[in-house]
């Protein structure tokens, strides 16, 4: 299921699906652990006698944000029940907790007695095996712990602080289902400790007044010990509960919108779509730097494995969206981790955990008995593009000196070398694999993106005076673009190959190129990275032709990452009608390319219309997935992508000074 409500600060992120049940728990890195494995954590109310689950179908749920916060504002009615919820929900700005303020409204014109039961299926650092539970009676809530993992579940209402009621004990073993089975009589039997696979249920008890409200407030607080947990605990005591909600609800209006941008051109729901995919993308990075790609464990049930991880590439391209957006804080953290990671002679690997070492890969060192360098050379060029992005716009010399041997010159001395420099077909990078990890070979946007790392590297070689670098790295820059005009431009498809995979003689020179013409909008790299201009006629002709041969004609819309796209694929018949599903960043591209081609106000307006679309494929929450289905819309694969909300940032804020620019020259 998607993740439609994500809240965070950075060393926490707590994930919530559609049906209002929080499904991940991650703290003390975001993506690092996932302490529920993504187990479902049951919300459930009882009320005189009768008891529901929120996943029970008689709710009517309305899932959504504060505006331009990171505070959940949660509606749920349950007529049976004859109760209405309404719930908000935030990870402390600043303190790994999570607090629930949950208001109960009498729906009968009845004395109601109430109680909402809060279950916690922990498996503490992403395992079961010897955790414990126990009720901590000084602290008047449940403890959960392992290792340098603790956990506290605790509660306040209108008139004291401490939990009602509880349950702990074993699940998932011996036929046991879990403790959440013994709210469904409205009563727990307090067990006071569990050890193992165990969980934990408990209960908080109030009185409604005829048509009346009444309130609880629950948390969840994280520490490396149990005195962090006494320490936060008798602080939320101290400031009250709500305070905490307030404080952060007021920390993310003003961080979403610190930073003066001219939106004068922008509709106001783009300029919302624009908050709050700041606000989304802010979930996924942690403090220490690592941008996530996305955080929605039901992957792993797909693939084996998960999306938790940073990806050089998306982090370079959240991060340049970040530098758009001015949040210069965020995107210097993630060039600081990028130069812990990258490897010693100056490239990236496939992908690095949230604690900055390397991840699980699929690329492999051996290839029909050769050894390989398992690389997508596109990671390591685009750090280097996004870096220089990011020196443009801030001119943070301090900042970028220590980086410049590590994240500079390391990796453009690697790009200028890891090509092939002799015979007739000489020029291009050397095979890696593709922008979709799919393929091995030499490839557009791989090729396009080298060419912006040379440039940028260049750029800063000549800022520190490096100029015999900067003449060399430029000298390369320039011979891959004629190569790849040469070798990868196909006259009778007017397109450039997606791929080009060479054939090598005895010597070891390449004597031929076999192109793959199969349409894929990563070719749209030509132009996005500036290897050629937007409006240079080559590309204008791969673009709009790979464009139309890629979009959707279902009602849905939309543009497909290449033909015939079997990730999640839907539709396998038609392909012609449905090339693949359509993927928000493809479709967004599209947008990016009319902005950057357009040269008065009329022609931005299929870029505000693609804009639009995207606004209609995000959930009521504003998140926003990878993918979706071609003939109803439905979120595939991981939701949210922070690559998405990415290139919504970009692709608003593309729009607005283009727009801005445009209006100018009208008014002139």
């Amino acid at each position: 299921m998607p993740r439609d409500l994500p809240i965070g600060n950075g060393d926490m992120l707590v994930t919530f699906d559609p049906l209002y049940r929080v499904r991940d728990l991650y703290f003390p890195y975001v993506g690092k652990y996932n302490h529920t494995g993504g187990h479902v954590q049951r919300f459930g109310v009882w009320a005189d006698g009768a008891f529901a689950w929120v996943d029970d179908a008689a709710w009517t749920r309305t899932l959504r944000y504060l505006p331009d916060t990171l505070v959940t504002d949660v509606t749920l009615r349950h007529e049976g029940l004859g109760v209405e919820l309404r719930c908000q929900d935030a990870v402390d700005f600043h303190e790994p907790v999570w607090i629930r303020r949950t208001v109960a409204r009498d729906l009968r014109g009845a004395r109601r007695d109430v109680r909402l039961f809060f279950h916690i299926d922990l498996s503490i650092e992403e395992n079961p095996v010897g955790d414990t539970a126990n009720y901590d009676p000084e602290l008047c809530g449940i403890v959960l712990y392992k290792g340098g993992s603790y956990f506290l579940f605790n509660a306040c209402d209108a008139s004291k602080c401490g939990i009602d009621a509880w349950a702990i004990g074993t699940k998932r073993l011996g036929g046991h289902e879990g403790t959440w089975r013994d709210a469904e009589d409205g009563a727990l039997g307090r067990n006071a400790i569990a050890q193992g696979s165990v969980d934990a249920t408990v209960g908080v008890h109030m009185t409604l007044e005829p048509g009346g409200t009444n309130h609880a407030t629950t948390w969840l607080a994280c520490g490396a010990n149990h005195k962090a947990l006494e320490t936060l605990n008798s602080e939320i005591y101290r400031r009250t509960p709500e305070k905490y909600l307030s404080r952060t609800e007021a920390y993310w209006r003003l961080w979403v919108s610190k930073e003066p941008v001219d939106l004068s051109g922008v509709p106001e729901h783009h300029r919302q779509m624009l908050r709050r995919s700041q606000l989304v993308m802010r979930t996924q990075i942690d403090n220490r730097g690592a941008i996530i790609a996305a955080n929605d464990s039901d992957i792993t049930h797909f693939a084996g494995d998960h999306y938790s991880y940073c990806w050089p590439r998306d982090g370079a391209l959240v991060a340049h969206a970040l530098v758009q957006a001015r949040q210069s804080e965020l995107s210097r953290a993630f060039f600081r981790y990028c130069g812990r990671v990258i490897e010693a002679k100056g490239f990236f690997l496939h992908k690095y955990t949230p604690d900055a070492r390397l991840a699980s890969s699929w690329h492999p060192w051996v290839i029909s008995g050769q050894r390989v360098l398992p690389v997508q050379q596109d990671e390591t060029a685009l750090v280097v593009w996004a870096l220089r992005k990011h020196f443009e716009a801030f001119a943070d010399v301090e900042f970028v000196k220590p980086l410049y041997t590590p994240l500079v010159v390391g990796p453009a001395k690697w790009m200028a070398e890891y090509r092939e420099k002799e015979g007739p077909h000489a020029g291009l990078p050397k095979p890696s694999w593709d922008l979709w990890e799919e393929r091995r070979g030499v490839h557009t946007f791989t090729v396009a993106a080298t060419i912006a790392g040379l440039r940028a590297a260049a750029a800063f070689a000549l800022d520190f005076g490096d100029t015999k670098r900067a003449a060399y790295w430029l000298k390369a820059a320039q011979e891959i673009l004629e190569a790849l005009q040469r070798q990868m431009w196909d006259p009778a498809a007017r397109r450039f190959a997606r791929m080009a995979v060479p054939a090598y003689n005895a010597a070891g020179l390449v004597e031929s190129y076999a192109r793959d013409m199969t349409p894929d909008s990563a070719n749209a790299a030509l132009w996005m990275f500036g290897a050629l201009p937007p409006d240079d006629p080559l590309a204008r002709a791969d673009t709009e032709s790979t464009f139309e041969l890629l979009s959707v004609k279902t009602p849905v819309g939309g543009v497909a990452r290449y033909q015939n796209d079997y990730y999640h694929q839907v539709e396998r018949r038609d392909l012609g009608r449905v090339p693949g599903n359509p993927w928000l960043i493809c479709t967004l591209w599209r947008a990016q390319h009319v902005i950057a081609t357009a040269r008065t106000l009329d022609d931005l307006r299929p870029a505000a219309e693609i804009l639009d679309w995207a606004g209609q494929r995000a959930s009521p929450s504003g998140v926003m997935a990878e993918q979706f289905n071609p003939h109803d819309g439905a979120p595939l694969s991981v939701s949210p992508l922070t690559w998405s909300h990415a290139t919504v940032v970009s692709t608003v804020l593309e729009y607005a000074r283009k727009h801005a620019e445009l209006r100018s020259l009208a008014r002139a």
